[in-house]
């Protein structure tokens, strides 16, 4: 049988037919439609086709257990964005939602309130406060706070060939839902730019950078999960992220002190950074008609 234009468009959506799972079948049968009118749009050549495969397959081959090449490749075309806003639509009120990132890791160490979790990184201290509420202002006891970040360096420790952990740790928030711990302070950074995705940027005329943030990620039993960064007010790449990430409502003012007493007792021989910055979940009853 020979097919060419829409006719072969149609053959393949309809060779999905006896699919078992009606979402699988909506699924593929929408991205054969799409990949096919991208093909007719850009009158894609086979040369441009081979160069297409050539790059996925060098994509995979860059990827690593951690360094996800494809989860970059992603954010970078603002497809990991689509997917947090239409899978993360939250009610007024609630922290919004922004991307996971490359970088985390499972089984991170757990500390206790106001503990450091820097642990060497190099980098001016930060304290990091806050409170994770529900919409009614109400403090969540018992939430479980992940945090990970990079350095003053714009290195994460998985980029690093460490011993241990830097920059990274979960804790619980106490009864009245505070959350605290002792970093460094974020800085800008370029993403990984040794490979494919580098490539694309460059190509494109784009950068690398992705503004001074800190990554979070909360859970607490009966509320949505929440992955979130709080950016740096005033950083030069709010405007320019590589992933597209930014938003208004997730800048936080990072208040710098000369050495002295912190906040919380802590003695410091260097100058110091403190940010607060609440997280305010939805429960999943809320969220579940969104």
């Amino acid at each position: 049988m020979d097919l060419e234009g829409e006719e072969l468009t149609d053959a393949v959506v309809a060779s999905f037919d006896g699919s078992p799972e009606e979402r699988t079948k909506t699924v593929l049968s929408a991205l054969v439609r799409h990949l096919h009118a991208f093909a007719r749009e850009v009158d894609l050549t086979e040369q441009e086709w081979f160069t297409g495969i050539e790059f996925l397959t060098r994509t995979g081959h860059k990827s690593t257990g951690t360094r996800q090449e494809f989860v970059l490749l992603s954010d970078v075309l603002g497809l990991s964005m689509l997917t947090v806003g239409l899978g993360n639509r939250k009610p007024a009120g609630a922290t919004e939602s922004t991307v996971f990132g490359p970088f985390f890791v499972e089984g991170s160490p757990e500390i206790k309130l106001g503990e450091d979790l820097s642990n060497g990184a190099p980098g001016q201290p930060c304290l990091v406060t806050g409170r994770v509420l529900d919409l009614q202002g109400n403090p969540i006891p018992g939430a479980l706070v992940e945090t990970w970040q990079a350095d003053q360096d714009g290195f994460y420790d998985v980029q690093k060939d460490l011993d241990s952990p830097q920059n990274r740790g979960h804790l619980a928030t106490d009864a009245e839902g505070n959350y605290s711990f002792w970093a460094v302070r974020p800085v800008a950074y370029p993403i990984p730019d040794d490979g494919p995705v580098g490539e694309l940027l460059r190509a494109g005329g784009r950068g690398p950078m992705r503004p001074a943030h800190i990554h979070f990620m909360v859970t607490a039993p009966g509320f949505s999960r929440l992955i979130t960064h709080v950016f740096a007010a005033g950083d030069e790449h709010l405007q320019d992220d590589a992933v597209f990430g930014v938003k208004d409502s997730l800048i936080a003012d990072f208040t710098e002190h000369p050495a002295g007493t912190a906040p919380d007792g802590r003695q410091l021989d260097q100058p110091y950074s403190t940010v607060q910055y609440d997280l305010v979940l939805a429960t999943t009853e809320e969220t579940k008609n969104l």
